[in-house]
């Protein structure tokens, strides 16, 4: 009976090209190292596209209206700080943020940085944080101050800054009722801002690249 040889051959060539493939390690992506933001400086002011949602131990609230001013610049490094924030609102006094306890007034003591690790070229989506957040909270008797950073992107083609708050980047540090909300409890914030160049529609773009 004659042998299947050729099959085998087959078989042992395409082992051969799979034992390869598993020992070949893929090139990790280059981390981007020069940020251009264009205009730059430019001057920009954001406001809230949805609610904006906040937590913090099992309490939860939402600010209606919030608003921003920033500036965006150039910059380099990696991660790199790209746009600083003037101003954050939460609330306002005809519709303050609110909750299961009820209204709350959520103040920021800014300046907040935002801060850029990864760039999609594809996309036009820059990876990052925004960094140095100060908040107080406040209502009725009970106080809480967070600090710390949250998750953030930005979308070149739309304009579009989103928070995206993970447990353990912004802490509370100080607090009138621990049992409420618990010193080194997390806050979570996520929003969604649309931002615009101040004085005219025109969107800013960041874009990073690792020359």
């Amino acid at each position: 009976m004659k042998k299947p040889t050729g099959r085998r051959s087959a078989l042992a060539a395409l082992a051969a090209v799979a034992a390869l493939v598993l020992t070949v390690t893929p090139a990790s992506a280059v981390p981007s190292t020069v940020w251009t933001v264009t205009p730059s400086p430019a001057l920009v002011a954001g406001t809230n596209s949805t609610n904006v949602a906040m937590s913090a131990n099992v309490n939860a609230w939402n600010c209606a209206k919030s608003a921003f001013t920033a500036t965006l610049h150039s910059a380099t490094g990696n991660p790199a700080q790209v746009g600083t924030f003037g101003s954050f609102t939460f609330g306002t006094a005809s519709t303050p943020c609110t909750g299961v306890l009820g209204p709350l007034s959520v103040t920021a003591t800014t300046p907040w940085t935002f801060t850029a690790q990864d760039h999609t070229a594809a996309t036009g989506v820059t990876k990052g944080y925004v960094d140095t957040i100060d908040l107080t909270v406040s209502g009725g008797s009970l106080s809480f101050r967070a600090r710390g950073k949250a998750s953030a992107t930005y979308t070149n083609a739309t304009g579009r800054l989103v928070i995206d708050g993970t447990a353990g980047q912004l802490l509370i540090t100080q607090s009138t009722d621990g049992a409420v909300f618990p010193v080194g409890g997390s806050v979570i914030v996520k929003a969604a801002y649309q931002l615009k160049l101040a004085g005219g529609g025109a969107i800013a773009t960041i874009v990073g690249t690792a020359p």
